[in-house]
């Protein structure tokens, strides 16, 4: 069976040192400024609903089923551009009940998580986050994060 370090790294270290050690690879991998700037906020964006999920024991993939681990799979289909849009209105609307909705989770502990990071991540990239039924941004934009996931493969492996 095949390691996947990217998978132990989510498990064992936390936000600030993930988004450190992918800096330093990307530097250490001689890309250019550019996918460092575009990388590291679409990374921290990602793992800062992702890794309070875990915490809570909620973890739950794009189609509301029930996920055991945060594992490098998990956080690439998060990753999609359509499918990181749909986390943030899930999350945004469990964190308006007090309790996670349109998943398979019934009756648990939920704590609301701040999507700050998440909202600023998407709005600055010309996510539409005030309607989420018009599902409409620039290929270009869904393209660029096609490179972005390339980088954080390469580098994580």
């Amino acid at each position: 069976m095949i390691k996947d370090n990217f998978t132990n790294l989510l498990n064992s270290l936390s936000l600030e040192e993930l988004s450190t050690l992918l800096e330093k690879e990307i530097i250490q991998s001689n890309e250019a400024d550019f996918w460092r700037e575009k990388t590291i906020p679409f990374f921290e964006a990602v793992l800062s609903v992702l890794l309070p999920l875990k915490e809570q024991n909620l973890l739950f993939n794009p189609e509301g089923k029930i996920v055991e681990k945060l594992d490098s799979n998990l956080f690439f289909r998060w990753s999609d551009l359509v499918c990181l849009r749909i986390l943030y209105f899930i999350i945004k609307q469990s964190n308006e009940k007090q309790q996670l909705s349109r998943t398979e989770y019934q009756n648990k502990t939920y704590k609301i998580i701040n999507i700050e990071k998440l909202e600023n991540y998407l709005y600055s990239n010309r996510i539409n986050i005030s309607d989420e039924d018009i599902l409409d941004f620039p290929i270009s934009i869904y393209n660029l994060h096609i490179g972005i996931n390339s980088i954080i493969k390469n580098l994580l492996k």
